[in-house]
């Protein structure tokens, strides 16, 4: 029963948030829809580790899609044998995670640890900043340190079929049941953080400012006040 619940009724019930709150965030709240910049209290930390954080993100949920969306034998017929796969997976991957993870410690420890940040920061961008560091980490965690210790242990023939699974909605909550400890927390966060996503600023996403490009000039002038 708890691997049922922990493997189909939780991601489930996590996508099913992650779906009908963004509906709703939108219909009743949209004048919130907003990253709440601090900016104007700090830049140095915020604009490093905001750089450090976004580019390697990209990468980083790019190779998760290659990874669990792609079948291994659509890979191999492709021409990417286990040993490139591995290079770009693990080395590759590795990088980009590292700096996902170093911009999520400047973010996460600016937010905690600079006085006005902090009070103008809402227990949910908190938890979100901590959330999102224990993702990154675990992810690092499960790359460097359960790969060198597990080598047998291949998530392409088990964590990827069961996540693939999910979508066609026959997941097997066996496939799960021999999966490293680290790698299980890496995945339930991850699930966490997306049942967690339509209630915090992590919204502001999915604002993509199309019309700034075609739109006029915004135009600053000084006020004077004249003496009469």
């Amino acid at each position: 029963m708890i691997n049922q619940f922990l493997w189909v009724i939780f991601p489930y019930v996590c996508l099913a948030v992650f779906v009908v709150g963004h509906i709703y965030r939108y219909r009743t709240d949209q004048f919130n829809w907003t990253a709440k910049s601090s900016e104007f209290i700090e830049k140095k930390k915020l604009k490093l580790g905001s750089l450090m954080f976004h580019l390697g993100i990209l990468p980083v949920i790019g190779g998760h899609v290659v990874g669990l969306a792609i079948p291994q034998s659509w890979m191999e017929a492709a021409g990417v044998n286990d040993h490139m796969y591995h290079i770009g997976a693990v080395y590759i991957g590795s990088a980009f995670g590292l700096l996902t993870l170093g911009g999520m410690i400047l973010l996460t420890s600016r937010r905690f640890t600079i006085r006005h940040v902090r009070r103008l920061s809402s227990a949910s961008d908190m938890i979100v900043n901590v959330l999102l560091l224990f993702i990154v980490f675990m992810g690092m965690y499960s790359t460097l340190v359960t790969n060198a210790v597990q080598r047998e242990f291949n998530y392409r023939e088990s964590i990827s079929i069961w996540f693939r699974d999910l979508f066609i909605l026959r997941p097997d909550a066996a496939l799960m049941v021999n999966v490293p400890l680290s790698f299980k927390i890496h995945i339930l966060a991850g699930f966490g953080i997306f049942a967690l996503w339509p209630f915090t600023r992590l919204v502001h996403v999915w604002s993509v400012p199309l019309n700034y490009v075609g739109r006029r000039y915004i135009l600053y002038r000084k006020h004077r006040n004249y003496e009469s």
